[in-house]
């Protein structure tokens, strides 16, 4: 197994200082941000208590890009993000989010690739590619091949309505009404 197979280790420091256990040098969020960008795993420890910090540091990340105004998430989803740690739904966004960004993933190689996507023949994955189609547009409508110019832009040229997405809006309340009543 190479070094790039195994998560890059971060130890934080007493003194909140992030050090790379690969490189032996200390590093700062943008590095971190960039290590992921290009597709490498990280996991954050606390060298002193052993504890994995890895997730308060990817919304840190998160937090400043969208504090600098490199804004990714429109207010709506933020507001719902904050929704569902109050709500029955809580336990439902983390599997929705992890599908909707698999999706993303499958979306992109099968562009790339002409791959046929199995989960085609799923209940609801019309719903739901719809749903992520509206979400995708929304964050990334200026870049290449999304919205913008490419192979993507002009293999669908149907704009999204706000008909479609009340529609895919309608479909997600009844979902959450269905997940509240389990």
């Amino acid at each position: 197994m190479s070094d790039t197979d195994k998560p890059l280790l971060i130890k934080r420091y007493a003194s909140r200082r992030l050090y790379n256990t690969e490189t032996s040098d200390y590093v700062t969020l943008e590095d971190i941000a960039g290590f992921i960008r290009i597709g490498r795993e990280v996991q954050i420890i606390d060298l002193k208590s052993g504890d994995d910090l890895t997730r308060q540091y990817l919304l840190q990340i998160v937090a400043e890009h969208e504090s600098k105004g490199e804004n990714v998430l429109p207010i709506n989803v933020l507001t719902d993000l904050v929704r569902s740690y109050t709500t029955n739904v809580q336990s439902v966004v983390p599997q929705f989010l992890a599908a909707s960004f698999e999706m993303l993933r499958e979306g992109q190689s099968k562009i790339m690739g002409g791959i046929p996507n199995p989960l085609t023949a799923m209940p609801g994955f019309d719903a739901m590619r719809k749903q992520q189609e509206a979400f995708m547009k929304t964050m990334l409508g200026g870049m290449p091949g999304w919205g913008g110019s490419g192979p993507a832009a002009e293999a669908d040229t149907t704009p999204t309505s706000a008909d479609e997405i009340a529609a895919i809006k309608k479909q997600l309340e009844e979902l959450q009404k269905k997940l509240s009543k389990l």
